[in-house]
């Protein structure tokens, strides 16, 4: 049996029939999950996907997702609660612990789209 080390994380994008990935990453351990969910979420709520100032935890350049940009939706406000509500991130953190993907999605009604930030132990392909 082989032993799976690491977490994988990933944003993708989907309009209900076909799915596209916004980025993903393969981190070490849970927490760098949820840093890397969390500031994912941050970006595409604050901005659209446009840059945001530097942090002081860097994962490597270019691991940043591509920018969505929300059409009149309540999107961008559902993230940035995810991302700063304590409760959201103790829920998140626990499913990891527990062996279970940490997900939340977010919808924009006004073009079918939903987005979802996801986090799981092993590689990219075990999700």
């Amino acid at each position: 049996m082989r032993r799976v080390t690491g977490y994988a994380a990933e944003v993708t994008i989907s309009d209900g029939q076909r799915f596209t990935s916004l980025g993903g990453v393969v981190v070490r351990n849970r927490r760098l999950v949820l840093l890397w969910l969390r500031r994912q979420a941050l970006r595409l709520a604050n901005s659209h996907g446009l840059p945001l100032a530097a942090e002081p935890v860097r994962l490597s350049a270019g691991e940043d997702v591509r920018p969505v940009h929300f059409h009149g939706s309540g999107a961008p406000e559902e993230l940035r609660r995810w991302a700063t509500h304590g409760p959201h991130q103790d829920h998140a953190i626990r499913a990891l612990e527990a062996g279970f993907p940490a997900l939340f999605t977010v919808s924009d009604p006004a073009v079918g789209l939903s987005l979802t930030l996801a986090g799981w132990h092993g590689r990219p392909a075990d999700r």
